[in-house]
């Protein structure tokens, strides 16, 4: 077991800074915005507030989680919900009360296989439909489900993403009603990993949650690492099933929970049940987040797009995931790439684009494709972020612009 991809690439992108040596940042997926003063505000009101607290959160962040899930359709009750230093915590507790294998969408955020690799489970990539990352194809999870029955190692869960990392797209309804489909015939715990979901660049773009089509089964990640760029905070919430069944699972995360982390930090709970309320002002933040990210995201997309590397349309957050196999033989002609982490480390070393390969997220490595995040294009510091985030134009911004320029010329100079 290594360090996670998607850290170690933002400590070196920070190492080659220290050392002066320039990098455009596209590798890690942290949201790059300014932390809105209300919440710092917030955060300091409840320094004090040291103790432990309940190992499932505090009454007022169970009780404002529980709302804003409701206001999303919903309903839920706090009783329902756990909170933890993380949706990574929780996924990997939820992950500890799985039995059998666990089905994951290839491609998909790298924690998913490392945690089940931790835990000893099987898993089994199942690819995804093209344009709709995050979600399992539902008839190759069918058959997948029905072949590893017939082994005499069910699948017990299934992991999706919606809106997606690393593609940055989002599955549509009627692929997530057939997975949901499937789980039913197949008896499986659907996993659903939705801290993306406020991020999803058109408003009038239908989002469904699998809670709302398999409800008995569904379990629910969120947190505010991404819509408000609270990742360092580490705050996560789940949403459990209102069933026998579901108040079971929660049961065993809590009993998980209390041995790894006790509790939750308690002035981050109270700071996350204020923003879990979603005050004007902190609505107007996520708003104007979205809009930056779907500027620039669209922005790097064109650049691929014109340098003839096939890219799917981002949908969501500030991810992309191009595909340089059209370049398959000038890349290893000129080159020597012949795989992901090949390309990856060429456009590292000799252009200083930072980025991540396909096969970190469980791609075949000779597919040569690459995760990008955009988020880190938008300045090295709050002002200049600040900036961005209240640009009409922030690709115009001379940093952004001129990040968009290395990246144009590194494209041209290993496709060419």
């Amino acid at each position: 077991m290594t360090v996670s991809a998607t850290l170690a690439i933002n400590e070196e992108v920070a190492r080659r800074r220290r050392a002066g040596t320039k990098t455009v940042a596209l590798g890690f997926g942290e949201a790059g915005i300014p932390v809105h003063p209300l919440l710092t505000a917030a955060l300091a009101e409840a320094a004090p507030l040291a103790g432990y607290g309940p190992v499932a959160g505090i009454p007022e962040v169970r009780t404002a989680a529980a709302g804003y899930w409701a206001r999303r359709g919903l309903p839920t009750e706090a009783e329902q919900v756990v909170a933890a230093p993380g949706s990574k915590a929780l996924l990997y507790a939820l992950l500890r009360t799985v039995r059998g294998a666990v089905a994951l969408p290839r491609p998909s955020w790298v924690g998913y296989a490392a945690q089940a690799a931790l835990l000893g489970l099987t898993t089994h990539a199942v690819p995804t439909r093209f344009g709709e990352g995050g979600v399992p194809d539902p008839d190759a999870l069918d058959r997948a489900a029905a072949a590893a029955r017939a082994e005499g190692s069910p699948l017990g869960a299934v992991i999706l993403t919606s809106p997606d990392n690393p593609t940055g797209t989002l599955a549509t309804p009627e692929t997530l009603r057939a997975l949901c489909a499937v789980a039913d015939r197949h008896d499986l715990l659907i996993i659903s990993d939705e801290i993306y979901r406020d991020l999803v660049h058109d408003p009038a773009t239908p989002v469904s949650s699998p809670a709302e089509l398999a409800p008995d089964r569904t379990v629910i990640t969120s947190g505010l690492s991404k819509n408000l760029a609270l990742g360092g905070w580490r705050l996560g919430v789940a949403r459990f099933p209102d069933t026998p069944a579901g108040r079971a699972r929660r049961d065993q995360v809590i009993a998980i929970g209390s041995e790894i982390w006790s509790a939750p930090a308690h002035p981050v709970q109270c700071a996350a049940a204020f923003a879990f309320t979603e005050p004007d002002q902190l609505r107007a933040r996520i708003t104007a987040s979205r809009q930056l990210h779907r500027r620039v995201v669209t922005a790097v997309a064109e650049e691929f797009c014109q340098a003839g590397i096939p890219v799917p349309a981002p949908k969501a957050a500030f991810y992309l995931y191009p595909d340089f196999s059209p370049h398959r033989d000038h890349l290893h002609r000129a080159h020597g790439i012949s795989t992901d982490a090949d390309l990856a480390q060429t456009l590292l070393r000799d252009h200083g684009i930072a980025t991540l390969p396909g096969a970190a997220f469980g791609d075949r490595p000779e597919a040569l494709r690459l995760r990008i995040a955009t988020s880190q294009l938008y300045g090295t510091d709050d002002p200049q972020r600040t900036e961005a985030l209240n640009s009409p134009d922030p690709t115009a911004l001379p940093w952004i612009a001129g990040q968009l320029d290395e990246l144009r010329a590194a494209l041209a100079a290993i496709t060419q």
